[in-house]
């Protein structure tokens, strides 16, 4: 097939890769330098969106944010512009993060010109980017999800169909509240016990035996220990993800308390210049508090 991909930053480079390995003729844009994967690779670079959207059947999205994506669909040169289209009916598919209301109105803005719409954002950070095992939480028509499964099986392995147009979104918005108040949990924890005085390493590796036991302890708390925080995930994007989570929640009359509270945390982090470091270091905010680290690195 001729596909799109649009956005090749850290997420978005190795899953439009996968796609040009499985023999997709594969047309991309980004706006930065392109990396240096993609150009070794056969891709076609177009100078915008437009013109990846005319040659391509299935058009993907990759960028940071809801204004991102709006841009990328409906600004100048964007992927409405090469719509209604001749020949088989265009897919779009945003595997960005972004507000689940929005999403639906992108959505119906997209299929009243003529084209399918799919939210299918992702989980598994930059590891499952790579390892092609992202997880997959899509929202749309069912007979379209189907014609693009094979597409998404070659980025992801635990891929679901949520329900329509924005419940793909709302799954991740989901996750990412989950995963915001477990690794707050965690850090809390090893806090806890490396300022009593026990070898937060050992505490750890106690835990992974019994129901403390989760992906977060295992991965991020060896983050913490280690004091290893290179950017997997950054703070300042799960940032932008849990204020879609309060967002939403304003909009619902819904009460979030602990995700606020990690919101927060994260906020402390990025106000001491840590934006850009791994989620993990949501714990640098509670040892500025405790004046104690878990480790030191």
């Amino acid at each position: 097939m001729n596909i799109g991909f649009i956005g090749l930053g850290i997420m978005g480079a190795p899953m439009a890769l996968h796609l040009a390995n499985a023999g997709h003729t594969l047309h991309v844009h980004t706006r930065g330098k392109l990396p240096e994967s993609i150009a070794a690779s056969a891709a076609l670079r177009c100078d915008t969106a437009e013109a990846v959207t005319r040659q391509a059947e299935v058009i993907f999205m990759m960028v940071p944010d809801t204004s991102d994506v709006e841009a990328v669909l409906f600004g100048a040169h964007g992927v409405a512009a090469a719509l209604p289209a001749g020949g088989a009916r265009k897919v779009v598919v945003d595997m960005s993060s972004i507000s689940p209301m929005a999403t639906k109105v992108f959505a119906q803005k997209i299929n009243a010109l003529g084209a399918d719409y799919i939210d299918a954002p992702v989980s598994g950070g930059e590891v499952g980017a790579k390892a092609a095992s992202l997880t997959i939480m899509c929202g749309g028509d069912e007979a379209v999800f189907e014609r693009i499964r094979p597409l998404l099986e070659a980025m992801g392995k635990n891929i679901t169909l949520v329900g329509g147009n924005g419940d793909g979104q709302t799954t991740k918005v989901a996750n990412q509240i989950i995963v915001a108040l477990n690794i707050a949990a965690v850090g809390e924890a090893l806090l806890f016990a490396s300022k009593a005085g026990a070898d937060p390493a050992k505490v750890r590796q106690a835990l992974m035996g019994g129901f403390a036991s989760s992906r977060i302890l295992e991965v991020h708390g060896e983050r913490m220990i280690k004091r290893t925080f290179n950017p997997g995930f950054r703070i300042r994007l799960h940032q932008k993800d849990l204020n879609l989570a309060l967002q939403g929640a304003r909009e619902l009359g819904v009460a979030l308390p602990h995700t606020a509270s990690a919101a927060q945390l994260m906020q402390a982090c990025a106000a001491h210049g840590m934006a850009d470091l791994d989620h993990s270091a949501l714990v640098k905010a509670l040892e500025l508090m405790a004046d104690h680290e878990v480790a030191k690195g």
